[in-house]
């Protein structure tokens, strides 16, 4: 087993594992909703019926967590590769840091937000705030790699 010196470990990695451990929730809420869904709604499991068909036949309420769950695989993903790089550089100043775990915290209110409330305008504003914090962190990268 590794040996976990936080010496040698950056502060950054804590930020992006909790980020990839909430995408593990979110999957576990994903699949709960679902086969709730499957059994209150008489869903088939027949393959050859298309994602357009099964969401006339799924509420809204149940589709949101898989959405919320798709979208972590799309912007989080740039998330992770900024996050690693900068804890390669060991940039760990603590705007650096405050600017990751930011972003995490936003991840989570847009997944609760969206899985459970979904009014578009606030969670794009939600979305952008993250946006604009991502933005910034890999600002902080370039900055540094190009130095």
């Amino acid at each position: 087993m590794a040996s976990n010196n936080n010496n040698s470990i950056s502060p950054l990695i804590k930020p992006l594992a909790t980020l990839a451990g909430w995408t593990f929730v979110q999957q576990i809420w994903m699949h709960t909703t679902r086969i709730q869904a499957i059994g209150r709604y008489n869903i088939s499991m027949d393959p050859s019926i298309n994602d357009a068909e099964l969401a006339t036949k799924v509420p809204i309420e149940y589709r949101r967590v898989a959405n919320n769950y798709n979208h972590l695989h799309e912007q989080p993903t740039v998330f992770y590769a900024v996050t690693l790089a900068l804890a390669l550089v060991r940039d760990d100043s603590v705007y650096t840091l405050a600017g990751v775990w930011g972003y995490v915290a936003v991840r989570v209110v847009h997944s609760l937000y969206q899985s459970l409330a979904n009014r578009i305008m606030t969670r794009f504003r939600i979305f952008a705030a993250g946006s604009v914090v991502l933005g910034a962190l890999t600002g902080r990268l370039a900055v540094l790699a190009f130095a």
